[in-house]
């Protein structure tokens, strides 16, 4: 912490850049970043092979980069100088719903710095808990906690989330989830860049529970000002706001919810593709019908063709999809993607 404080954002972040590149092209990471540039191609068919070669690197650099943004952000985000670090950008629906009484959702994924999102609207006067998978290191934990707490982001662990959620929630309270975590096979598969992918239910059923908006947003790194200095500089991106009348008056109200903020995340990451962590195995759980070598479920056909941005053509690209995924399971005597 104190080489960095002593050096600054700018130079220290300079140098983790340089690192996590390195630490990208070293030889033993080959076969991650080749399958991350897979899933790259899925995502961004436009892009050529030395194009998601390189954009797999960018998210290694921006990993690095994340590391000193989270170490410095007590030193540069505070009440007082938090306005030269952060823009806002359409942000006036979002602070109508976390200053009403009820309970609030808010969403993010692994795109742009997901940090920084809940720490500034804590600093902004709306504190909210954080569900987080404590590290494995105990020493770096108590830090990511301390850090988080520092500024109102109260960090709750998802070992102990099912006891202490229904609390928050019933006082009105906000909530905070990473929310593109493969979810496993009993997660509720929606489509994320036309390919089905296990998401969590538990966001939905506890925003209909307690009929919760869900708030869906980043916090995306912006470019230095030329000829300025290289430093801590986001703007916060609200994507969508999701309501509970808008789930509500759908055929599959869970389904829809789930579909509809894992399409915001899609669309977030399209912003800033080289601030998206590419090498988590995001499709790597299969539905059951691909798992068994069947036909695709009309009824999950039928759940698509409902969701009112689907086009024909896009339900029909994504069954095609499926279906050579199912292929290669069948062939290589799989249950799961690499």
């Amino acid at each position: 912490m104190v080489p960095l404080n002593v050096a600054g954002v700018g130079p220290s972040a300079a140098l983790a850049r340089r690192l996590g590149r390195e630490f990208g092209k070293s030889p033993f990471n080959k076969t991650r970043v080749a399958r991350a540039a897979d899933r790259i191609a899925v995502a961004l068919p436009e892009l050529d092979a030395p194009a998601r070669r390189d954009l797999v690197l960018e998210s290694y650099e921006h990993l690095a980069n994340l590391a000193v943004e989270m170490a410095l952000a007590p030193r540069y985000l505070n009440e007082d100088s938090w306005v030269d670090y952060i823009e806002l950008g359409e942000i006036g629906g979002v602070i109508r719903e976390m200053m009403t009484d009820g309970p609030v959702m808010l969403i993010t994924g692994h795109c742009g710095n997901w940090e920084i999102v809940g720490y500034t609207l804590a600093l902004l006067g709306f504190p909210m808990h954080a569900l987080y998978r404590p590290l494995d290191v105990e020493p770096m934990d108590r830090f990511v906690r301390r850090t988080r707490e520092r500024r109102g982001l109260m960090p709750l662990s998802k070992f102990g989330a099912i006891h202490e959620l229904p609390a928050i929630m019933e006082a009105g309270g906000t909530v905070g989830f990473v929310a593109d975590q493969n979810a496993g096979e009993r997660g509720l598969f929606v489509p994320f860049f036309n390919r089905l992918a296990s998401t969590y239910k538990t966001i939905g059923l506890v925003a209909q529970k307690y009929r919760a908006p869900v708030i869906v947003g980043q916090a995306r790194r912006l470019p230095p000002t030329p000829g300025g200095p290289r430093r801590l500089h986001h703007q916060l991106d609200m994507e969508d706001i999701i309501h509970p009348e808008d789930w509500e008056s759908q055929p599959d109200p869970l389904f829809y919810l789930t579909a509809r903020y894992r399409r915001a995340i899609e669309r977030m990451v399209l912003r800033s593709p080289e601030q998206y962590l590419w090498m988590h195995r995001i499709w790597k759980s299969r539905p059951r019908h691909e798992r068994l070598d069947r036909e695709f479920p009309p009824a999950l056909r039928e759940k698509l063709a409902q969701l009112p941005w689907m086009t024909d053509a896009d339900v029909e690209a994504l069954v095609d999809r499926s279906d050579r995924d199912r292929e290669w399971l069948r062939d290589n005597n799989a249950t799961r993607m690499l």
